[in-house]
C-alpha cells in the first residue's frame, strides 16, 4: 500500500452511495456527487459555501447547510476544496454568513497573499 501523497490511486477522495435513500440530497451538483463528506468537516468551522444560520430548540446558533454543493460536487473538486479549507480552520463566529462569503484562511504572518 503507498502513501496517499504517492498513489496514483484516488479512490479514497470520494464515493457516490447510489443506495442512500436521501440521493440526491443536495439540487444542483454537475459533477459525480461526492457522499465522503456527507456530515461537512467545515460545520463548526468559517466557510464559503450557502448556509442559512437557524437557533434550535434548545437555544443554540446553528449553521444550515442543505443549500451548499460545494463538498458533493465531483469527487476531485469537493475533496481538494475540503482540504485547502482545513488547512487553516477559523472557527465559525455564530453569525450568519457575510456577503460575499469569507475568503479562505491564510497561514499566519501570510495575510498579504493573493487568495488561491
Amino acid at each position: 500500500m503507498q502513501p496517499k501523497d504517492t498513489t496514483t490511486n484516488e479512490g479514497y477522495k470520494g464515493f457516490t452511495n447510489a443506495g442512500c435513500p436521501f440521493l440526491p440530497c443536495h439540487k444542483g451538483v454537475q459533477r459525480e456527487f461526492n457522499c465522503l463528506f456527507c456530515y461537512c468537516p467545515l460545520i463548526a468551522y468559517e466557510c464559503p459555501g450557502p448556509y442559512e444560520v437557524y437557533t434550535d430548540r434548545n437555544g443554540l446558533t446553528r449553521k444550515d447547510c442543505s443549500a451548499c454543493t460545494l463538498p458533493h460536487d465531483g469527487y476531485h473538486q469537493s475533496w481538494n476544496f475540503i482540504q485547502r479549507w482545513l488547512e487553516y480552520p477559523v472557527p465559525w463566529s455564530g453569525k450568519p454568513q457575510t456577503d460575499p462569503p469569507i475568503r479562505r484562511p491564510k497561514p499566519p504572518g501570510h495575510e498579504d497573499l493573493s487568495d488561491d
